[in-house]
């Protein structure tokens, strides 16, 4: 994702902090939006290995591309950490206003 789609992601969401060891995903649960980590760590343990991630990581948009729309992955906080959290609704009005944004998401997923 470029630099504009991280802005626009960050003017469509709020700001949240969470502590060390905070679940911010749970698995198997309805996807209702998406995580952009602004500082801090985050580590996702999905069916294909644990992976963790910085600022400027877009986390929880697998399940809003899924036909199902269910989590795939649980995420937490590996540090304590700022994410701002952006709703289905604004992801997917995001996703309307720049089919280009909808195919740089797939491609970050």
């Amino acid at each position: 994702m470029n630099e504009d789609d991280l802005r626009n992601l960050e003017a469509a969401g709020t700001e949240l902090a969470f502590s060390c060891g905070h679940v911010l995903i749970e698995r198997g649960e309805p996807g209702a939006g998406l995580y952009l980590v602004r500082e801090g760590q985050v580590v996702v343990d999905a069916a294909d290995g644990s992976f963790e991630f910085g600022p400027g990581s877009v986390v929880g948009e697998r399940a809003l591309l899924a036909e199902d729309g269910m989590r795939q992955a649980r995420v937490r906080a590996l540090t304590d950490c700022v994410v701002v959290a952006v709703g289905r609704v604004e992801v997917e009005r995001l996703c309307a206003e720049d089919p280009a944004f909808a195919e740089r998401l797939s491609q970050a997923s």
